[in-house]
């Protein structure tokens, strides 16, 4: 029935089943296993804000079990609530309902910025195989769309630690890029002995031949949130030719899925190497990277990068809606 407030009797975990739901409609027919709380005179919507804020950690403790956790109706009976007149119940509900709303614009706004920003990346950069003629840069640089190998652009960084310049050890995660080890693992996993890897100063770039999830082909991060690092020699690291190549407009590059075909040709997965793609570092240099000019490169990069200031922007903004509602949660309903 419309108002009914249902939690799960089973899950996984018991911060999965310790959420309320409210039946907004009459006639619906609900499968699984729940409990349902049927309430006389009382709001279902401010009941479940209230569950699902101050009282969820409560109702995670009465939770029994360990691979399978059940949440019984008996152990609820025992959950204390505090209800305020029906009449303020329904003014903090709508309030509610009002900003979580708004929250859920936000994050379709975020998701269609990111989209934008995808669909972008795609219909700019051209496939370094396809409609365009290949041919290696020239001293003189040409105005119309060319196709390079990446050792053109680039020069590949081989200086080493061997004074111990830098004691930060870096990782690259697929998702964060190149972060601090220690950070990102919250233990150091490298080698004792840190001079046999390359440093990498700010703005440098770095193969991972490791593939994960949705980075079959490994990933290619740039140095950005820090001065400098040292990263394992089993990383391809290099740097881009500033007179030749704009930073961004290669990061963005290979953020995109363009490269993937080019890199599948001169992959071979290594039978021992459990996750680590055969990449040698002849064939990763001749990869080829479509190329316009350099100021069509840095014309595309700024118009991307536009769109990630926007999108952080909106990321603000939805945190900012979030910490609001958390603290409303903590102070209204007690």
């Amino acid at each position: 029935m419309a108002n009914d407030v249902i939690i799960p009797s089973s899950g996984e975990t018991a911060e999965d089943i310790a959420t309320a739901r409210c039946v907004l409609k009459n006639d619906v027919f609900l499968g699984g296993d729940l409990n349902i709380i049927r309430l006389n005179n009382d709001s279902g919507s401010f009941l479940c804000y209230q569950l699902n804020g101050v009282r969820k950690r409560e109702i995670a403790k009465l939770a029994q079990g360990v691979s399978v956790v059940h949440l019984y109706k008996e152990s609820l009976k025992s959950l204390v609530v505090s209800i305020p007149s029906i009449d303020e119940q329904s003014k903090i509900a709508y309030f509610l309902q009002l900003l979580d709303e708004r929250i859920a614009t936000q994050r379709r706004l975020i998701e269609d910025l990111e989209k934008l920003k995808s669909s972008i990346v795609e219909e700019v950069y051209c496939s370094p195989r396809e409609n365009v003629p290949r041919q290696r840069i020239n001293k003189k640089y040409v105005d119309n769309w060319s196709v390079c190998q990446l050792g053109d652009i680039c020069t590949r960084i081989t200086r080493r630690n061997t004074t111990i310049e830098s004691n930060r050890i870096l990782t690259i995660a697929a998702q964060y890029g190149l972060i601090d080890q220690c950070s990102f693992f919250n233990k150091v996993v490298a080698s004792e002995n840190l001079s046999n890897y390359y440093i990498l100063k700010k703005g440098d770039f770095a193969y991972n031949k490791s593939y994960s999830g949705d980075y079959i082909w490994g990933a290619v991060k740039r140095l950005d949130k820090y001065e400098s690092g040292v990263l394992s020699p089993l990383y391809i690291c290099f740097q881009p030719k500033e007179k030749l190549i704009d930073s961004d407009y290669l990061l963005f590059y290979f953020e995109s899925k363009k490269w993937h075909k080019d890199i599948a040709e001169i992959v071979v997965e290594g039978a021992r190497n459990h996750g680590l793609l055969n990449v040698s570092i002849k064939d990763f240099f001749n990869m080829l990277i479509p190329l316009p000019s350099l100021d069509e490169q840095r014309d595309i990069a700024a118009t991307i990068r536009a769109v990630l200031i926007k999108i952080e922007c909106e990321r603000t903004i939805l945190q900012r809606y979030e910490s609001q509602k958390g603290y409303l949660l903590s102070k209204m309903l007690i």
